[in-house]
């Protein structure tokens, strides 16, 4: 018998300065989207037929599709992502009865508040890029869960996802018996990446924590390499009401003698890091002291990077992202691969340039302002809380030359949606607020009070429906002539631009 389901769980500044976070995790999405399917036929006529997209699709196969479907439907039935036993006891039962798969490879381990997910992108195609076998665990999904289980930069086919799933599922059982608690959804899915990596074998793992860092249900690994992406104010009913708190809580995943690749951070967070690198005789490199973004300018199609890495400079990068957040990443995605590798201590030198520029060149990270139209431009961002709104607003003003700029915002109920929607205030001419398909959505109405009480009666439109919102904002963008250069961009949460993906045609 299932668990009831309960309320879901869950910049470009100096080195000395607070850096804004970004945007990234969210929550588990629902896995039957057939409604937002059959509403997307009129935008998709519209926006003409979609470019390649590693975003997997549903399974062409029926049956593959309803395997995948009722694995989903099993997992949806214990603890969502939001609801949290805080403990590692329940994995690690999990992973002693599977044979400890963890500890078959070695680990990259990634926390932080924003950016985790892109960084785990470019660590993933750096090592790939130097012929590394890699698995990749990331979470949220946008559209598939079988994104957040990936081999040499592949989400695994859904036939393998299944498989995994039922090789485990016995022991998954085993454990549920014995605890007080079954294991939750986050945690299976855990499991089954774990045991999937090991059973491929891969040469190195690329781990992004779910939520926070010392009980979080991936911290069972022993990561050589810890990272610690932009620290701010997100989960603070779980993590803390403070940077200082959510970095205590964070430091969790800094093992003994790791080397900790540290973005910058508040001040009190860093403290914090800096204190527990010290108590397990971690090493650790600092952006903006050991490494960092030297220069960056806005080229066709993302950024061209100078960065300063643990070995050395590495120019003429190219980053097909945008954002001055996009290229902090990019450096602390660099010194975490040269720190694996043991450059910068055990060895002197730099990693190969061309082989880098291979790698970042072929960087992707779906939902994180990512073109999907023209005409108007249309932009998706999961920007979910202040920092990571401030962010893309400073990346999308930099990036694209928008005349006049409308936002479809819909959010979870349990964000600083007021301060998402004040980050964005000074660069959306109007905003159409909704809601996605989620239990989890902010309901359409009260977020159209905090709307209207930033940005005025007479800016803001409801559309309760995400299909028509996407409508409304491409036809106010398109109204008058003189707004030409009009885009759209659709944010709030990563389930919103999940769904927006597929009503706009992107599989």
């Amino acid at each position: 018998m299932s668990e009831p389901r309960p309320s879901d769980r869950y910049d470009d500044s100096d080195p000395d300065e607070t850096f804004a976070g970004i945007v990234d995790e969210e929550t588990q999405r629902d896995p039957d989207l057939a409604v937002i399917e059959a509403g997307s036929r009129t935008l998709r006529t519209r926006s003409g037929p979609p470019p390649g997209d590693a975003v997997p699709a549903r399974p062409a196969d029926p049956e593959v599709d309803k395997a995948l479907r009722a694995v989903e439907q099993e997992l949806a039935g214990r603890w969502g992502e939001t609801k949290l036993e805080p403990s590692v006891t329940r994995i690690a039962a999990l992973m002693d009865v599977l044979g400890e798969p963890q500890r078959a490879y070695p680990s990259i381990h990634i926390t932080g508040t924003n950016g985790k997910t892109s960084t785990a992108r470019m660590i993933e195609a750096l090592l790939g890029a130097f012929d590394l076998r890699t698995g990749r665990y990331t979470s949220p999904h946008v559209q598939s869960i079988t994104e957040r289980i990936s081999l040499d930069g592949v989400p695994i086919a859904p036939e393998r996802f299944v498989e995994a799933y039922q090789e485990i599922k016995p022991y998954v059982e085993m454990v549920d018996n014995s605890q007080p608690y079954r294991l939750s959804f986050f945690e299976v899915l855990t499991g089954m990446a774990y045991a999937a990596f090991a059973d491929a074998p891969v040469d190195v793992a690329v781990v992004e924590v779910g939520m926070g860092g010392s009980w979080d249900a991936t911290n069972v690994i022993d990561g050589s390499v810890a990272v610690v992406t932009p620290i701010s104010l997100d989960h603070t009913d779980r993590l803390g009401s403070t940077p200082a708190e959510i970095a205590a809580e964070k430091a969790g995943v800094v093992k003994q003698g790791a080397t900790v690749i540290l973005a910058q951070q508040p001040v009190d967070a860093a403290q914090v890091m800096l204190k527990k690198a010290v108590e397990v005789d971690a090493t650790v490199a600092r952006e903006g002291m050991e490494f960092g973004v030297v220069s960056r300018e806005v080229a066709v199609g993302g950024q061209l990077l100078t960065l300063r890495g643990l070995g050395g400079e590495y120019e003429e990068v190219f980053l097909p992202l945008y954002g001055a957040h996009q290229a902090h990443n990019a450096a602390v995605a660099l010194a975490a691969v040269e720190a694996f590798f043991g450059i910068g201590a055990e060895q002197p030198g730099s990693l190969d340039i061309d082989t880098v520029r291979q790698a970042f060149a072929s960087v992707i990270s779906p939902g994180r302002l990512e073109v999907v139209r023209s005409s108007p431009t249309v932009v998706l961002d999961a920007a979910h809380n202040p920092a990571g709104a401030r962010a893309t607003a400073e990346g999308l003003s930099e990036a694209f030359g928008f005349s006049r700029l409308i936002g479809v915002v819909g959010t979870s109920g349990d964000k600083d949606v007021k301060g998402l929607l004040e980050a964005f205030e000074p660069i959306f001419a109007e905003v159409v607020v909704t809601q996605n398909s989620t239990a989890r959505a902010m309901d359409v109405d009260a977020l159209a009070a905090v709307a209207v009480e930033v940005f005025g009666d007479e800016r803001v439109q409801v559309e309760p429906r995400l299909d028509d919102a996407l409508e409304a904002a491409i036809t106010l963008a398109e109204e008058e002539d003189e707004y030409a250069g009009a885009g759209v961009l659709v944010t709030g949460s990563v389930i919103t631009v999940g769904e927006a993906r597929l009503l706009l045609g992107r599989r």
